[in-house]
């Protein structure tokens, strides 16, 4: 099979190399499937890197998140099917930028019907680590002001979606026009360009100096210092990531003397504390998508040929929307 590689790391133009492989086989547990769709996240970025958390050896495929068909499955599966279409996260190092991919059972989950494969394979790491902020690390609802950082992002984007699904008020921060516009048409009823605007002017003018109930910061440095100059009385920071790349430093006496949360959020723990949960946030986010409340934007719909310009692009801050390459179309 084909399959995109980090042989040694680096920025992702220069790491992946396309290879010819073997077809992995599905271990215990496993399952293997033909990739249909596989998006880019800012984890691949990191991984290419050499700089993620989980750190694989090289040579490795990337590709955290895809939609697939099962073709072959592992002893002890009991969830999954051959021919059945599913959605979740890849099992490393045989990640989703190949022609073929490893899954854990555990970690595979049927995919709606209501997407298409590239709008499911953008369902499980953003949408997720949203649901969990929102719905479970605090819980958002009508009457709520809702800040969203990078809200064109792959998780500011499913923010913005799932803060309105809730009845919320969102007020999306983006860096120029073309993410302005993408950002309307997700459904934020206010936008801000950092780029010619300060968004605490802005919050605490459409709060009437209230400020935000719920801050969703996927940014961290000089953003989160920013937001807690317009976070509510009782109001939360959720702590998403620091594709910023400064590590926030939180002023805990800040926190105290304005009566305010910071609340992190690691949505990929719960597959290991509380995989219950997990499984049932699926079935909420297969109910919002059959229900049209809500549908990945896909931004760009690439080919397999694309992968190291759209993953090194993603890291390079000029994409709008979700890149997803669509590996069985070619």
């Amino acid at each position: 099979m084909k399959a995109w590689r980090v042989k040694s790391v680096g920025e992702p133009r220069e790491a992946l190399f396309l290879d010819d492989v073997p077809v992995p086989a599905p271990g215990p547990r496993q399952i293997l499937v033909k990739v249909l769709a596989a998006p880019a996240n800012f984890p691949d970025v990191l991984m290419c890197r050499g700089i993620y958390q989980v750190r694989p050896e090289p040579p490795f495929t990337p590709g955290v998140e895809l939609c697939g068909e099962v073709v072959a499955i592992g002893d002890e599966v009991g969830a999954h099917a051959v021919g059945d279409r599913v959605v979740g996260n890849s099992a490393m190092p045989h990640g989703g930028f190949a022609e073929f991919a490893l899954m854990d059972d555990f970690a595979a989950y049927p995919a709606p019907d209501a997407l298409d494969d590239a709008e499911a394979s953008s369902l499980t790491i953003g949408y997720q680590t949203s649901w969990f902020a929102l719905h479970r690390r605090t819980s958002v609802g009508p009457g709520d002001v809702v800040l969203v950082h990078a809200a064109t992002g792959g998780v500011g984007s499913t923010a913005v979606e799932l803060a309105k699904a809730a009845g919320a008020t969102v007020i999306g921060v983006v860096g120029g026009p073309r993410k302005a516009e993408y950002c309307r048409r997700l459904g934020a009823d206010v936008v801000v360009d950092r780029q010619s605007e300060d968004f605490v002017s802005v919050v605490r003018e459409f709060t009437d100096g209230r400020g935000a109930d719920v801050i969703y910061d996927p940014v961290g440095g000089d953003t989160f210092d920013r937001s807690t100059k317009c976070i509510a009385f009782e109001g939360t920071i959720l702590v998403i990531g620091f594709a910023g790349g400064r590590i926030s430093q939180a002023t805990l006496n800040h926190a105290l003397l304005k009566n305010y949360s910071i609340v992190g959020v690691h949505w990929g723990l719960y597959k290991h504390k509380n995989l219950q949960a997990v499984r049932n946030c699926h079935d909420e986010l297969t109910r919002l998508a059959a229900a049209g409340r809500i549908k990945p934007l896909i931004g760009e719909r690439l080919g397999f040929a694309d992968v190291p310009d759209g993953v090194g692009r993603l890291g390079d801050g000029t994409t709008v929307g979700r890149v997803v390459f669509e590996i069985a179309a070619d």
